[in-house]
C-alpha cells in the first residue's frame, strides 16, 4: 500500500523540532522507527541518548542495541507505568544531562506535551514520543509514521543487500506540508540521509515492487 502522502519535493527537515512524534505503521516497522528515533539526534551533541518507556514495552520490541547507536551512550530507564515513563522524559530533557530522549507513551494529553515540549526547550535537548498511533491534540511540532523499505543493491556486490532503508511520511507539521521522503543509513556516519533516487520512480514504486511492511495510512 502506498503512503498518505506523496513523496515531497520540499527539502528533508534534518534537523529536528524540540519535540516531535513518531510511530510506527506496523508491529514488524518498529526498527526501522528506532533507527528513525536515534537519528534526531542533532549532529555534532556528543551528550547521551536516553530511552524511557514501561517495562512492559521493552518486553515486546527488546531493548536498543548500544553499540549499534554509532558510539552515542544509551541510558535505559524502564518505568512500571506510562506516566512514570512520562515524568522521567520530561525531567530528562529538562535536565540538560541529554541530547536526545525517547519516550514510548501513549495517551499524552495536550498539556503534557506542551510541558515536553517546554522542557527540551530549557535543555537544549530533543524529545521524541513514540505512541502506537498518532491520534489526539499534541504539541509536538511535527508528527511522524515510519515504515521500513527494502535496501538497494551493494554497489561492490549485486548480491547483497545495500543500506537499510526506510519512509518518513511527515503526517503532520506546524507551518509544513505532508509529504514522505526515503531515507538510508550512512554505513560511516551511521545516520539517515536521503535515499538516491528519491524522486520520481522511489516512492511511487512502493506497493507494485513489494515492500517488506505496511505503509497504510
Amino acid at each position: 500500500m502506498t503512503p498518505a502522502h506523496p513523496p515531497s519535493s520540499d527539502p528533508w527537515p534534518e534537523r529536528p523540532a524540540p519535540l516531535e512524534e513518531a510511530c510506527a505503521a506496523g508491529p514488524r516497522d518498529m526498527a526501522a522507527l528506532l533507527l528513525f528515533a536515534l537519528s534526531r539526534r542533532i549532529g555534532g551533541d556528543r551528550r547521551p541518548v536516553l530511552v524511557t518507556a514501561p517495562r512492559v514495552w521493552f518486553a515486546e520490541h527488546g531493548r536498543p542495541y548500544g553499540p549499534g547507536a554509532a558510539g552515542v551512550p544509551l541510558i535505559l530507564a524502564p518505568t512500571t507505568t506510562a506516566a512514570e515513563a512520562l515524568w522521567t522524559l520530561e525531567q530528562a530533557l529538562r535536565s540538560g544531562a541529554v541530547a536526545l530522549a525517547l519516550g514510548a507513551v501513549d495517551g499524552a494529553s495536550l498539556a503534557q506535551t506542551r510541558r515536553l515540549d517546554f522542557a527540551a526547550k530549557q535543555g537544549e535537548a530533543v524529545g521524541l514520543v513514540l505512541p502506537r498511533q498518532l491520534d489526539g491534540l499534541s504539541a509536538a511540532r511535527r508528527r511522524w509514521r515510519i515504515s521500513t523499505f527494502e535496501s538497494a543493491t551493494d554497489p561492490d556486490d549485486p548480491r547483497a543487500p545495500g543500506p537499510a532503508r526506510l519512509v518518513a511520511e511527515l503526517v503532520r507539521g506546524r507551518g509544513e506540508r505532508p509529504g514522505a521522503w526515503m531515507l538510508e543509513q550512512d554505513d560511516e556516519t551511521h545516520r539517515l540521509r536521503l535515499a538516491d533516487r528519491l524522486a520520481g520512480d522511489g516512492l511511487a514504486a512502493i506497493g507494485h515492487a513489494g515492500a517488506p511492511s505496511g505503509l497504510a495510512a
